[in-house]
């Protein structure tokens, strides 16, 4: 058998593969993204590693936590053993199989007896002449490759996550660190006009306007508590642990900012977003699935064969005259399917065009966070600077009020109009800073960044 062994095996390493070779489709990609504002040739802030960009000290420990222990990172990991172990599978199709056996058979009546044994391998292979097997093997790789990439989406999804979610945290410690400030400095106030309406000076329309700057601020302290305590059970399910207290680091204003963001080339975006790599992964292995459906119109080659030892003396089973052998070689032709083959070859490229669109739309999808992001960052920054001056306006306004109002020049209504207009401004300056933070994370996961381990 060795002889028609090494013929067969020849015959299938000179067989042909099926179907067609993956090229990649082609896409339009801009030379610069739209709202850059940098030059495109500059490093893009997507290829740092994201505790570069996160310096937090304790959101670092945090995300470092999160990579570790999420529950989406594990279970895309696992998918990873899963398509692994497909690859093996798939592949293990191309190569024979051979399993080993022996029997004893044993029989006596009156005047007849019989003993048998038998010890024999059995092999079998279905040659994979036209390329059916390595077709699926090529797209159980892709298949894995696509998990790989998969997993490294769903890091730097986490890693984006947990940053807006600290961010978040600290912004709301900061609206309730002013809410906090200015309910002490309006009890103050209080205190005050009631003394003053006490003496006559002021009137009990004044005391209940200082009253209501005290309940305002009051009211904000329980609903900003209750936002902290929620934000902080929803990093806790980010780290994969149960709903718990949250270390603090860097406060919202301390957290650093890069004056301006370099984008870098559009090309260079199809190499590192993961979900465009995940989505070219998936069209290498459709394409591959079309050659494993076009293999199977052509004929198989399946080959089987048994070797070993038989005799009907125990005695004699090892000797030479015992041997025995049979092989088989059957070539099949589909000759009549009811359109099976064909409809099948037929899915196959219809789902290769599906994933050709699903790919060019993960581009375009992907260029235009890209400029959204870039566009946010940018007019988040100039808001901020507004609202920081229109908050130092409201400050000056109300100190001034207040001074007016204890020399008798002004009515508590103008007190009581600078000073709401004074806590707003300081909130929206808290909500200003924390979306310009925001939009650094949306910019960074939209250049692919945070997978880089």
């Amino acid at each position: 058998m060795r002889p028609l062994i090494a013929i067969v095996a020849m015959i299938a390493l000179a067989g042909c593969t099926v179907g067609p070779n993956y090229r990649r489709p082609q896409v339009a990609v801009p030379p610069a993204y739209r709202n850059a504002g940098q030059p495109p040739e500059t490093a893009s802030i997507g290829d740092e590693k994201w505790w570069a960009v996160f310096q937090d000290p304790e959101l670092q420990k945090l995300i470092r936590t999160a990579l570790q222990q999420n529950y989406d990172v594990r279970i895309a990991a696992s998918r990873i053993l899963q398509a692994q172990a497909q690859v093996g599978i798939v592949r293990s199709e191309q190569f024979p199989t051979v399993s080993a056996g022996a029997g004893y058979t044993g029989q006596q009546i009156p005047g007849f007896s019989f003993v048998a044994g038998i010890l024999q391998g059995v092999f079998s292979w279905n040659v994979d002449f036209w390329g059916e097997y390595r077709r699926a093997t090529e797209a159980a790789r892709d298949t894995l490759l696509a998990s790989e990439w998969n997993r490294k989406l769903v890091l730097s999804t986490v890693v984006a996550d947990v940053a807006s979610a600290y961010f978040t945290l600290r912004e709301l410690d900061l609206e309730l660190q002013i809410s906090r400030r200015t309910l002490d400095s309006r009890r103050q106030s209080l205190q005050l006009t009631q003394t003053l309406e006490s003496g006559g000076a002021a009137g009990l329309l004044d005391v209940r306007q200082a009253e209501q700057l005290v309940q305002t601020a009051a009211a904000a302290i329980p609903e900003t508590e209750r936002l902290i305590s929620i934000q902080e059970d929803l990093i806790s399910t980010l780290l994969g642990e149960n709903p718990h207290d949250i270390p603090r680091g860097l406060s919202i204003t301390g957290q650093p900012l890069p004056p301006q963001i370099p984008p870098g080339l559009p090309s260079e975006l199809l190499s590192r977003r993961p979900d465009v790599q995940e989505a070219e992964a998936q069209l290498m292995a459709a394409n591959a699935e079309i050659g494993v459906a076009r293999a199977q119109f052509f004929p198989s080659l399946p080959l089987t064969g048994a070797g070993g030892l038989e005799s009907t003396r125990l005695s004699n089973l090892l000797s030479t005259g015992a041997s025995a052998w049979n092989f088989s070689a059957v070539v099949a032709q589909p000759i009549f399917t009811a359109g099976r083959l064909k409809s099948n070859l037929h899915l196959a490229e219809a789902r290769k065009q599906e994933l050709v669109l699903t790919y060019q739309q993960t581009i375009q999808q992907a260029l235009r966070q890209v400029s959204d992001a870039l566009i946010s960052y940018n007019k988040f920054r100039d808001f901020r600077e507004h609202q920081a001056l229109l908050t130092t306006a409201a400050q000056g306004a109300a100190e001034l009020s207040e001074i007016r109002y204890k020399g008798g020049a002004a009515s508590y209504l103008e007190v009581l109009t600078n000073e709401t207009n004074y806590f707003s401004a300081e909130l929206g300056l808290a909500r200003a800073q924390l979306d310009e933070r925001l939009s650094l994370v949306q910019v960074y996961n939209s250049l692919g960044g945070g997978w880089q381990q």
